[in-house]
């Protein structure tokens, strides 16, 4: 988690001091609106700062709206969880529903959007990373998705493809292997903690069901010359993050220690 806010605070669009209200075709800090993809390996803390995000605008009084796929119900449907606690209620979008139409209706009903927020954006269809490009390009919106680059076979999600060739602007959220290395892929597990290298691209899970790891250790495992380690319980929230839950939200996380390449 801490590595996502200390990675990617500065680069939000429109958040810096200052900044102001834009014209009305105009993102914030006179610059066009653009499409943001921060993707990373699992439990990088991507929902954590989706939410951080999406709280800093409504801070400062700007109205945001947050997507997530209908599919991942871990924490109900339409509902953004972070491993951390928070949580926000999200509009629980269809494989095949028309994004820059849904978009378009909420502006004609609620007046402006200063940020659309999207969730576990991998799981998106060509077509509608294309209409996330039309929400920035016709309406000025801003876009700002979060999701895995690859699944466990180490191949691209289709919607993480279409965002890494169409996406304006993109940032890695760092979190580290086991091993002490930077973890750039993920290993799917079976119930007997066994690294599975066949099945279904999509299979939802968390940390019973996924494990992030450096390329060195997805080879290991995946060849079976390694075996996948044991979980560790989670640490108290004030704990994994040295300061309470309201300081958190308020203010930037702590910097990361450091990992290594």
């Amino acid at each position: 988690m801490c590595f996502a806010g200390a990675q990617t605070q500065a680069r939000r669009p429109g958040l810096g001091a200052g900044s102001g209200e834009p014209g009305p075709a105009r993102a914030y800090n006179g610059a066009m609106a653009k499409l943001y993809f921060y993707y990373s390996a699992m439990n990088a803390g991507k929902s954590t700062t989706l939410l951080q995000s999406a709280h800093n605008y409504r801070e400062r009084g700007m109205r945001t709206m947050i997507l997530t796929p209908r599919l991942d119900r871990r924490a109900g449907i339409g509902v953004v969880s972070s491993r951390i606690g928070l949580r926000a209620q999200a509009h629980a979008f269809e494989p095949e529903e028309n994004l820059l139409g849904l978009v378009r209706a909420d502006i004609q009903q609620h007046g402006r959007l200063h940020c659309l927020l999207v969730d576990e954006a991998q799981f998106l269809h060509r077509d509608q990373v294309w209409q996330l490009t039309d929400i920035v390009d016709e309406l000025d919106v801003p876009v700002l998705a979060y999701g895995l680059r690859t699944d466990f076979r180490a191949e691209l999600f289709e919607g993480s493809r279409h965002l890494l060739a169409w996406a304006d602007e993109i940032s890695e959220i760092k979190t580290i292997c086991h091993s002490g290395s930077k973890a750039t892929m993920v290993v799917r597990l079976d119930d007997a903690g066994r690294v599975l290298t066949e099945g279904e691209q999509v299979q939802i899970g968390g940390n019973e069901r996924y494990l992030s790891v450096s390329r060195r250790e997805f080879k290991r495992l995946t060849r079976g010359e390694a075996m996948a380690p044991a979980s560790q319980p989670s640490l108290p929230l004030e704990l994994a993050l040295g300061l309470d839950l309201d300081e958190a939200m308020a203010g930037p996380m702590p910097a990361p220690a450091p990992v290594k390449s």
